[in-house]
This record gives structure tokens, C-alpha cells and sequence, in this order.
């Protein structure tokens, strides 16, 4: 039953995602050459609420679905690591024209070229995991 759940929730968010455009290649375009403000917009507004239900969690100590309390726990702080790592993924993202989130929105969407994203963001997931103790972290 809870995969049925969070299966509809995953549609919920994909269709939030079409119809948003956040899964548009021209919208990430723009955003990219600072043409329009929407792909910030959504990020921004994704941030504000985020760091409010976190908040949220912290304070009225909510627990898990499955009644574990839900825990934040910190993490180490690296330039290196944050600087790569985000480096890495704003030039995957900017050569496929999606992000992780819409790419499997954009297969939905009819878009079957996408594939080849989702194929190279799944190797490049394993790469990782091969070479991962070798990396600064």
C-alpha cells in the first residue's frame, strides 16, 4: 500500500513539474543565460520551503511515517567537495537540459531522447560508487 502511495506522489510531482515548465529545456535555457527570472523562481520558492519544514520538523520534533524521530544530522563541511560536486552537476544539467527531477518527467511527457540522459546519469551514479573512496569528502 505505501508503494501505491508514494507512486502517486511521484506522479503528483511530475505533473507539478509539466505543468510548471521546470522540466522545459527552453525555461533551463533562459535560466542559464539570465534571460527570466520562472526557473528561479521555482528554485528559490522550493528553498524557502525547505528550509520552513525543516524548521518545522526541528521544532514540533515530528517523527517518521514509520514513528522513528526524524533526525538531522550534520555534515561535514569541504570546499572541495561542494565546489565539485556542484560543478559536476550545473554541467550536467546544462548539457542534458534537465535535472534529475524532470528528467523521468520529461519521459512521461513523451520525450523518449531522454533516455539517453537517464542512461548516463545511471553510469555515471555507478562510476561513482566505484570510485567514491578515492574522492575528497
Amino acid at each position: 500500500m505505501r508503494t501505491i502511495g508514494y507512486l502517486l506522489i511521484g506522479i503528483l510531482f511530475g505533473i507539478t513539474m509539466f505543468k510548471s515548465e521546470a522540466a522545459s529545456w527552453f525555461r533551463i535555457y533562459e535560466m542559464f543565460q539570465f534571460k527570466a527570472f520562472h526557473m528561479y523562481g521555482i528554485i528559490g520558492s522550493a528553498l524557502v520551503l525547505g528550509v520552513i519544514m525543516v524548521q518545522v520538523i526541528k521544532r514540533l520534533k515530528l517523527n517518521s511515517f514509520h514513528g522513528d524521530p526524524i533526525v538531522f544530522n550534520p555534515k561535514e563541511k569541504s570546499i572541495a567537495r561542494y565546489l565539485m560536486g556542484g560543478i559536476i552537476f550545473g554541467l550536467g544539467w546544462g548539457l542534458a537540459g534537465a535535472c534529475p527531477g524532470p528528467m523521468f518527467t520529461l519521459i512521461g511527457a513523451g520525450f523518449p531522447s531522454i533516455l539517453v540522459v537517464i542512461i548516463g546519469a545511471l553510469l555515471g551514479t555507478f562510476c561513482y560508487g566505484l570510485i567514491r573512496k578515492r574522492l575528497p569528502h
